[in-house]
Parts: structure tokens; C-alpha cells; sequence
């Protein structure tokens, strides 16, 4: 492009000069697989730069997308022109680092301080109108793109340049920057991408251009050295991977999902029902119960209705919504149902009447899908005349919120509905990540572990409120104690009170999370679970009655309390999770260590900034988790005897990404 540009500069038969991309899009920008590898000579900046510095008019027309340094590639042109249908955006935030390429300094002159922060800050799309609105394109293509930016150019050639570069940046009111970097203090918490890309926006008024341009490039250097970042871009390769299935080609034919239904109205059902509605599938709630029907109607309205408020969905797009959505207390009104998630009560017997009904109801393509979180897929399969049509489909709470899908193969799913899920997955704009069939299944299964460790460490001598701060300075948002306050103790306590048959006797176990359940403490939803909660507050406030509870079971099981420090308290919870991981992936359960990282950071919360529990274990380095694991095992019993795959990994030095 570079040659490109001097060549028709040097022509004088060429009065202007039209930057388009070949194929689907504009440029998706830089190919991040790159970094670290030795840099191919001219850098994009100095490409940027021999098209604004050039004497002849360079007018960009954008189709598709234009991300990343693919918009910021235009901003250098003196001209942008666009089809309908074009995005543009600079989401290297989400990958942990800032534009690096002229974004931060050019886009504030083009559109303003404000309005740069925002499309900086967010990494979101900015659609064609939108861009056009606020002043990034300079027009909107009526018919064909090219044919319009020709006719553009030439309209252009006469015209004195304009370069963005000269533009004069209106400084923002007094207050600005300092009210921006509070308003992120929370959300940015620990991460240096957004702190950067304010600093680099700021500096766009502070400086010249020239030296803006010089330090937003040592801050994208910065920040592309990062762990942080490496834990990003980690993601956001494998939330990619996850969508290759060795066993189910790409090209297996998929079902078409035309219509759908959900087993039950409570907050997940509901929620599952507003995905669908959503991705404009037209879906039926059933519930036995009018009256609980009326009450999961009437929550779904009232869902719609705070979005609506919060400028994330339009009145117009409400009532779309909620018009693809019936509530019916037949079962029979599901027959013609295309894929019918049952969302009941996480109950064996339950769950197995529901799919026998379904079995002798629903026409015989139809898919069953079971929303349980830990239960036999195969029992419920074998309730069925289908079982190649049964799957789970683990939807995380709030359904219409969270990004996972973890996708439950059974032993006789077939590919074409394992394909038709993960399909219908994207369509619900979620990570769909396919796992086997266990108690727990992968995500569940190590949280069990984790959890378990911080109750064994109330047992010990630590309190809630201590595990929660080193759980959240570690980069996640809630400790496990606030966050079963949120989820409802409940739950939990009757997945336990379902184990309790087959526990081993000899299995150490900690009965203060029953304790509470006992005394009605479930959380949030009563006022009072490991935390109390004030009304109209979800503040969690340390409470005696539990400190009590802790102390008393400590002495019934013999335990001198001992100060505990957040070293343990990190190494106990994390190690455990990383070890189980192991496990998993030396089962079979999981088909890579990157689909247990999406798990937990879509579904868990693991920060994304350290890539998940096994990249993260790769960063500390596997000889070091493996160490820490034996000394634990010698203090703490066989909890924490090492996997067999993480001892291997360690001995030769390797990590989970070389598997």
C-alpha cells in the first residue's frame, strides 16, 4: 500500500485516490498472532502517514468492518465514505492494549475529546449512521460503494486537504479526565489498557501531535508486553477454538431453529426465554402453574422495561420482544417446537418425567435440551426414544446476560445436534463450549473444588469477608461467598443434599453452608445468607450470626483457629481449581485447556486479564503449582495430591498450551 500510494502520487494522470479493501470487509485490522514476531517494514504508522501526507486527495470507502488499526487506516485518509452496512471500531481495550496506530490522537480532533473516549473506552461497533452522525464518515454510500467513492474523490480533487492531524482538539470541560477515570475506577480495577487509553486521549490535548503520536506508541508498547494483555489475547483466540469439534465437521448439516420452547417460568427460565426472544426465535413458556406463569411473565416485562431505561434496548425493540413470547400451561401447545430447554428444578426424578411427557408430545426432530447444572445427561436421555436429540444446554444465571453456553454431550448425541446447538448458540449471541458428561460436568464440578476449599478455610480460622477481598484482588468480581449470596444458598444445598448418598464417609466435608440453609439464610432473596443484607441494598455486611456459626463448627470438629494469610487463601482456592482442570483434561471431559479458561471466564467470573485458571497456570508455571500442591497435600491430606497430567506437564517442563 505504502509503494501503492507513491506511485500514484507520482502520476500526474491521477487526480485522487480511492482506499477499498478486497473481500468481506474494509480491514479487520492487525493480525495479532503476530506480536512478538519481528515487525514486517513499513509499519502500519508509517503507511498511515504516506497517506495523509499526500498531496492528492485519499478518500477511504469502507464496506464491512474496519477494526482496530483497519480504522485507524482511514483516519489517516483525508476523505471516509461507507455502504449502509459498515462498522467501525477500536476494541484493542478488549484485548488489554490501546490504539496503537494514530487512533487516540486522530479520532479526538475528528469527532471530539467526549465522543472519542467513549468509541475508544467501549471497543463496541459504531454502526454506518451512528458514525456518520457524530462525524466519523464523511458520507453514506447511496448504491454502490465504489462507484460513489469515485465519483466522491473526484469531487475532492479541486479541494484543499483535509488532514485530521491539522485539526485543532476543543479541550473538554475542567474535570473531565478525572471524572472519566473515577467512573471506570471500579470496572477497570487492576487491568492498564483503559487508564492508558485515557492517558493517550488526554495527552491528544496536552501535546503535539507528533509527541501525542510518540506516546501513544510507548503506551501500546506498554500494554502489548503485558501478562495482562497475553491473558486477553489468550481469550480471545480460544473463545474462537472452542467452536472446532474434532468428532463434528464443520460442514455437518445443522437443524433449522424456527421456533422454541422452555420448561418452566422462574428467574432462569424466564431469562432463557428472553435469549430467544432476543435472537427474534419465537418461543412458549410452559409452566404448570398459572399463577407462577403470571409472576415469570410479568419479570420478564419488567426486564425489558430496565432495559429499556438503560438505553440498551428501543421501546419498539421491547415490544418485539416481548411479542415473540407466549406463556401456556399446556404441554401439548409445545408439539411444533424445534428445540424445546427444560429449566426445572435441578431434580433427577423431576427432570425424567418431563422428558418422557416431551418424548410422546414433541415431533420426533425435535431437539430436548436439559438446562441442569450438574445431573446425568444420559439418565434423562434414557427417559427418551430420542437420545441423539438430547443434550444439555447449561445456561448461566442472569440466562439473558451471561455469555456462556456450556454444551453437554451425552453418550449418544449426535453431530448433527451437538452442530445445531453450538449453532444456535452463536445465534443467541452466546459462547457455546462443548464439554462431557459428569457430575458437575466442567465448570460446576471444579467449582465444587474451589468452594470447598474456602469453607474448609472458615473451618480453619479465616471469616468470609477475608476469602472475598484476596478472591477479588485476584481480578474476579465477587468472592464465592458474595457470590453464593447473590446465586441463592439454596441451590447449592440441595445439589449437596442429592450427593449426600454417595459421599464417602471418610470425605471431609463442612456443614456450615447447611448450618445457615437451616436457619433460612439463602442469600440475598431473604435478607441474610453468608452476609446480611439491608433492605433495598445488596451490600453485603459481615454478621455475627454467621462468625458464631463458623466458631461453633470449628470447635465441634476440633479445629484451633490459626491466623491465616492471603497467600494460603489464594493458593488453597486456586491451586485446587487448577488441579481439578488437570483432571478434567486428562479424562477427556474437556476437549482443551483453553475451553476450561472460556468456562470460567464467561461463566465464573476468572479475570479475563490472567486468561483463565490453566492459562493462568501456565503463567505461573506448572512446577510451581505442582510444588505448592505436594507441600499442601502434606499439611492438608489427598485433596490436594496432584493430577497425574499436571504432575507429568511439570516434570517436563511443559504447559497446558503444549497438549
Amino acid at each position: 500500500m505504502f509503494e501503492a500510494v507513491e506511485r500514484a502520487e507520482a502520476d500526474a494522470a491521477v487526480r485522487a485516490i480511492v482506499l477499498t479493501g478486497a473481500g468481506r470487509c474494509f480491514c479487520g485490522g492487525a493480525d495479532i498472532r503476530e506480536f512478538g514476531q519481528p515487525p514486517e517494514e513499513p509499519q502500519l504508522p508509517a503507511v498511515i502517514e504516506k497517506i495523509e501526507m499526500c498531496s492528492k486527495p485519499v478518500v477511504a470507502a469502507i464496506h464491512g468492518v474496519a477494526f482496530g488499526g483497519g480504522f485507524e487506516l482511514p483516519l489517516g485518509c483525508h476523505y471516509r465514505i461507507a455502504d449502509a452496512a459498515a462498522k467501525v471500531a477500536l476494541p484493542e481495550i478488549t484485548l488489554g492494549l490501546i490504539p496503537g496506530a494514530g487512533g487516540t490522537q486522530r479520532l479526538p480532533r475528528l469527532i471530539g475529546v467526549k465522543a472519542a473516549l467513549s468509541v475508544i473506552l467501549s471497543g463496541k461497533p459504531v454502526p454506518a449512521d451512528k458514525a456518520l452522525a457524530i462525524g466519523i464518515l464523511d458520507e453514506i454510500a447511496d448504491g454502490d460503494l465504489l462507484e460513489a467513492a469515485i465519483v466522491f474523490a473526484g469531487a475532492c480533487a479541486n479541494k484543499p486537504l483535509a488532514r485530521i492531524r491539522d485539526l485543532t482538539v476543543i479541550e473538554p470541560e475542567p474535570g473531565f479526565f478525572e471524572d472519566g477515570r473515577k467512573k471506570i475506577e471500579r470496572r477497570a480495577r487492576g487491568l492498564i489498557a483503559p487508564w492508558h487509553c485515557i492517558e493517550s486521549v488526554e495527552n491528544a490535548t496536552k501535546l503535539s501531535f507528533d509527541d501525542g503520536l510518540k506516546r501513544e506508541r510507548a503506551l501500546f508498547l506498554e500494554c502489548r508486553e503485558s501478562a495482562q494483555s497475553k491473558g486477553q489475547r489468550h481469550v480471545f483466540f480460544a473463545e474462537r477454538e472452542a467452536a472446532k469439534i474434532p468428532d463434528v465437521p464443520r460442514d455437518t448439516p445443522v437443524l433449522s431453529i424456527k421456533s422454541a420452547a422452555v420448561i418452566g417460568c422462574g428467574t432462569m427460565g424466564a431469562g432463557i426465554a428472553m435469549c430467544f426472544a432476543d435472537a427474534g426465535i419465537p418461543v412458549r413458556i410452559l409452566e404448570t402453574d398459572a399463577d407462577v406463569l403470571e409472576k415469570g411473565l410479568s419479570r420478564i416485562s419488567k426486564a425489558c422495561d430496565g432495559s429499556v431505561k438503560r438505553g440498551r434496548l428501543s421501546e419498539a425493540g421491547k415490544n418485539a420482544c416481548l411479542g415473540l413470547i407466549r406463556g401456556t400451561t399446556d404441554i401439548g401447545d409445545l408439539k411444533d417446537a424445534d428445540i424445546i430447554i427444560e429449566a426445572a428444578f435441578e431434580d433427577m426424578d423431576i427432570k425424567k418425567d418431563i422428558f418422557a411427557k416431551l418424548d410422546r408430545v414433541c415431533k420426533p426432530d425435535a431437539i430436548l435440551a436439559t438446562n441442569t447444572s450438574t445431573l446425568d445427561i444420559d439418565e434423562i436421555a434414557a427417559a427418551t426414544n430420542r437420545a441423539d436429540r438430547v443434550i444439555g444446554t447449561h445456561f448461566f444465571s442472569p440466562a439473558n446476560i451471561m455469555r456462556l453456553l456450556e454444551t453437554v454431550r451425552g453418550a449418544e448425541t449426535s453431530a448433527q445436534t451437538i452442530a445445531t446447538v453450538l449453532a444456535l448458540a452463536r445465534r443467541l449471541s452466546k459462547v457455546g463450549v462443548l464439554v462431557g458428561n459428569c457430575d458437575g460436568f466442567v465448570g460446576n464440578r471444579m467449582y465444587h473444588h474451589y468452594t470447598r476449599q474456602a469453607q474448609f478455610l472458615l473451618e480453619e480460622g479465616a471469616l468470609p469477608q477475608q476469602i472475598d477481598k484476596v478472591i477479588y484482588d485476584v481480578g474476579f468480581a465477587m468472592g464465592p461467598f458474595a457470590v453464593g449470596d447473590v446465586a441463592g444458598l439454596d441451590v447449592s444445598w440441595r445439589i449437596r443434599q442429592r450427593r449426600a448418598a454417595t459421599r464417602p464417609t471418610e470425605e471431609r466435608y463442612s456443614p456450615i453452608a447447611d448450618r445457615l440453609c437451616e436457619l433460612g439464610r439463602f442469600g440475598q432473596k431473604t435478607g441474610a445468607g453468608w452476609y446480611r443484607y439491608e433492605d433495598g441494598s445488596r451490600a453485603p455486611i459481615a454478621d455475627a450470626v454467621v462468625e458464631e456459626t463458623i466458631l461453633g463448627v470449628s470447635a465441634e470438629l476440633g479445629f484451633e483457629r490459626r491466623d491465616i494469610n492471603d497467600q494460603e487463601i489464594r493458593e488453597r482456592c486456586l491451586y485446587t481449581l487448577i488441579n481439578e482442570g488437570a483432571k478434567i483434561l486428562d479424562e477427556g471431559l474437556a476437549l482443551r485447556a483453553s475451553d476450561i479458561d472460556i468456562i470460567w471466564v464467561y461463566g465464573y467470573g476468572f479475570p479475563a486479564h490472567r486468561g483463565g485458571p490453566m492459562f493462568h497456570a501456565d503463567q505461573v508455571g506448572l512446577k510451581v503449582v505442582y510444588e505448592a500442591l505436594c507441600r499442601l497435600a502434606e499439611t492438608h491430606g489427598n485433596l490436594f495430591t496432584p493430577s497425574q497430567l499436571l504432575k507429568r506437564l511439570a516434570g517436563e517442563g511443559e504447559g497446558f498450551e503444549d497438549l
